[in-house]
């Protein structure tokens, strides 16, 4: 029917060696081109030094951490009777490095990347484009091709997708303090440097003078790189394993289409294909002559996604049967995906109403500024939502009726896979973004003249908004079906104890609770956070303004170390509270309230998590480009007073969109594979639904 299934296995390990490959060349094309200007590359060590601090701190204090927290899960599963524990160990490790190396890739192409992004666009727009994607793409290929690469390596080894769950853990924990270090320090320096800057001191964003210039511009790399990349590797590492331990949970054969060994396979052969599609997609990001900058992007993403459908039509036909739901329902996770790109850009894009209309709103002051991109963030929430429920409904229908009723939850599973189709060409979009932003930095603080940073380095910047909330929308969309998948499989581990998880079962009601304001209560501690980096940054910025006079009149140089230095430590100070309330949170419900409380917990962190992401994600993009829409020459432009009510609303939307809503993903997702990993230990030592659910 399909062949051997070692011969699948060969295919995936190939196609994630090949992705890897490809970056390589692309990273090796780029860093071939000189940089010859001596300014702009002294601006670009400050930004590679105070990036490679922050990570060296940040990953030291990461990885003490996770070995402890290795040799914890060592010890309590092999406490607990479990021969393996030794497997889910090594692979929490292995996923913890994984999901990091896809971090530092990221951020290390882009820290090399900005200043010959600057250069470039002295040549134009189309040659910087070309280069900063080329930058991207590095990104993008590193991160799907590692999680692959580290999937396919433990199915071969283990054939087991329930010893693999310690990887998906270890990747998810680190996405977690990747995503909360990261964001903090980028909209600490972000917000501290905008409010000194622009509204006290009246200077242009990037301007050399502002001490904090440069720990902004490292922040750009260490959140919106390294943070995203680390996140996007445990999103797609989480949701193929979701999908193949589902359907290895199920197992079994429904018309013909072998779940229980196919199927495991599928999503991975899935992502196989999506990386060739990916290769081929990057070849037609060009931006013709009257074509958006956004359109040359969108381009290499359709041609990816009409590939690996025709990829995942050929690999249902071999493998599954030519079963046509089976294909139906990768259909189905495209489309959710491409809904979603497309809904994230029209709230965040100043093309469309809703960024114009907020700008508009600056015109009459920072609180109706605020509170129109708060509507419009809350009205963003609609359109992703009834989306996905179309899609499982329709997944799970189809898989239930052509497949078998005992299959439609491995559907909607791959649904979710297929989603990830387009994960390496958005991730690529994406990390195209603060490569533009950090080149026009160095443009600016370069002096390179007006030309170049008003038709080349402003536009390319813009854009980079837009396609870095894209991805946040993609993220929160995958994270959505992979967490419905994981609550799939961890209700099937507990089937046997508890066959029926009841909503009015106190337990299960309890849980639900805990887990709807579990986000709340987590990015409270986010926003706080970044609050209080930004007080640190402004304070010390007003500081050098008041001792040095010089710096503000360009006869003196600021002290770019020291801003960096105290966003690094306040980034890392604030790190520990959110990351230990993600981790904490599933193991306490688990071993005091027991299994069903959790089973509530899972559905409510994954029903209170996904509208709060859409809005601060969605929201705080519509507000920074609201803000990029006046600086264009709009409601009187730049320094204008509907642009101050602007900055202000865009200082809300930093914490809330790059801080924030992205670090929600990370969280729902380290609640589930906590909850799947320590399971049967939950089963077997909890403490009050025990005296509950029997009396």
């Amino acid at each position: 029917m399909y062949g051997t299934i070692f011969g699948w296995e060969i295919f995936v390990l190939v196609a994630a060696l090949i992705g890897l490959l490809y970056a390589g060349l692309q990273s090796y094309l780029l860093l071939k081109i000189k940089v010859d200007e001596q300014l702009p590359l002294e601006i670009s060590n400050y930004i590679k030094d105070g990036s490679n601090a922050f990570m060296k701190r940040q990953y030291t204090a990461v990885f003490s951490f996770a070995i402890v927290l290795a040799i914890v899960i060592f010890v309590a599963f092999y406490a607990g009777g479990n021969p393996d524990a030794w497997e889910l160990a090594v692979g929490f490790l292995v996923g913890s490095i994984g999901s990091a190396v896809a971090g530092l890739i990221g951020m290390n192409i882009s820290i090399r990347a900005n200043v010959r992004t600057a250069i470039m666009a002295k040549k134009g727009l189309n040659p910087a484009l070309k280069l900063a994607f080329r930058g991207g793409s590095v990104t993008g290929l590193s991160v799907i091709s590692l999680a692959l690469l580290g999937l396919i390596v433990f199915y071969i080894l283990f054939k087991d997708p329930s010893a693999m769950v310690g990887y998906i853990f270890g990747a998810s924990l680190v996405s977690l303090f990747a995503r909360v270090g990261g964001g903090i320090y980028t909209k600490g320096a972000d917000v501290g440097a905008d409010l000194v800057g622009k509204i006290e001191a009246g200077i242009p964003e990037d301007d050399p003078r502002n001490p904090a210039t440069i720990a902004d511009n490292v922040g750009d790399n260490v959140g919106d790189c390294a943070g995203m990349g680390a996140d996007l590797f445990e999103t797609y590492a989480v949701t193929a394993l979701a999908s193949m331990l589902l359907a290895y949970l199920v197992g079994g054969i429904g018309n013909g289409v072998d779940v229980g060994t196919a199927g495991v396979l599928f999503p991975l052969v899935l992502g196989g294909i999506a990386i060739l599609s990916t290769i081929a997609g990057t070849f037609f990001v060009k931006k013709g002559e009257k074509q958006r900058i956004m359109t040359a992007l969108y381009k290499g993403l359709i041609v990816t996604v009409l590939l690996s459908e025709i990829g995942f039509y050929i690999a249902n036909y071999l493998m599954m049967n030519g079963n046509a739901a089976i294909f139906l329902d990768t259909v189905v996770g495209t489309l959710i995906m491409l809904v979603m790109v497309y809904v994230t850009e029209y709230y965040t894009s100043e093309r469309f109403s809703p960024v114009a209309k907020i700008a508009k709103a600056s015109t009459t002051g920072t609180g109706t500024n605020i509170i129109t991109g708060l509507g419009y963030g809350l009205q963003a929430v609609i359109i992703p939502a009834l989306v996905i429920v179309a899609g499982i409904v329709i997944a799970y229908g189809l898989t239930s009726y052509l497949v078998g009723s005992a299959y439609g939850l491995y559907g909607v599973s791959v649904a979710a896979a297929s989603l990830l189709s387009g994960t390496g060409i958005i991730i690529s979009i994406d990390s195209y973004g603060p490569i533009t932003d950090n080149a026009g930095g160095i443009a600016e603080m370069s002096g390179f003249d007006e030309k170049t940073r008003n038709e080349v380095t402003d536009p390319l910047d813009a854009v980079g908004n837009t396609t870095k909330a894209v991805t946040k929308g993609y993220a929160i969309g995958s994270a959505l079906l992979a967490a419905l998948t994981l609550f799939a499989a961890f209700k099937t581990d507990i089937a046997s104890a508890f066959p029926a998880i009841e909503i009015d079962n106190p337990l299960v009601l309890s849980g639900l609770i805990i887990g709807a304001v579990l986000p709340f209560f987590f990015t409270s501690y986010l926003m706080n956070a970044v609050g209080v980096a930004a007080y640190a940054i402004v304070e010390e910025v007003r500081s050098q303004f008041s001792k040095n006079k010089g710096i503000l009149e360009g006869t003196s140089k600021p002290d770019y170390g020291k801003a960096v230095d105290i966003v690094t430590r306040e980034a890392l100070h604030q790190l520990a509270v959110p990351a230990l309330i993600g981790i904490l949170t599933p193991i306490l419900v688990g071993f005091i309230l027991g299994p069903l409380a959790v089973a509530g917990l899972l559905l409510g962190v994954i029903l209170g998590g996904f509208p709060l992401a859409i809005l601060m994600t969605v929201g705080g993009g519509a507000w920074d480009n609201a803000k990029k829409y006046i600086e264009q020459g709009n409601y009187g432009g730049k320094g204008s007073e509907p642009h101050k009510a602007a900055v202000v609303g865009d200082t809300v939307g930093d914490a809330t969109k790059d801080t924030a809503g992205p670090a929600i993903n990370p969280l729902v997702k380290v609640v589930n594979t906590i909850s799947i990993l320590f399971v049967t230990l939950m089963l077997n030592h909890y403490v009050v639904s025990s005296l509950i659910y029997y009396l």
